[in-house]
């Protein structure tokens, strides 16, 4: 389980560098290299959003089991 957290984080860190881009400077990266509306980039924006479904899971687990609770009173 753990190798499928790192690809999930390292592709919403690829998602978030985009949507940056994106919102400043009006550039789709993801687009600019697999072509815009083309299949590859359709399929990585939609690993990103799957990345961000799973990583809902862990999310919820944590605050679940009061780690942020516990993280914050530091």
């Amino acid at each position: 389980m753990k190798i499928i957290n790192i690809v999930t984080l390292t592709l919403l860190v690829v998602g978030g560098v985009n949507w940056g881009l994106v919102g400043l400077f009006g550039f789709d990266l993801v687009a600019a290299i697999f072509g815009a509306g083309s299949a590859l980039a359709r399929i990585v924006y939609i690993l990103v959003g799957l990345s961000a479904a799973w990583q809902v899971i862990p999310l919820s687990s944590a605050m679940g089991s009061g780690e942020f609770a516990a993280r914050q009173n530091r």
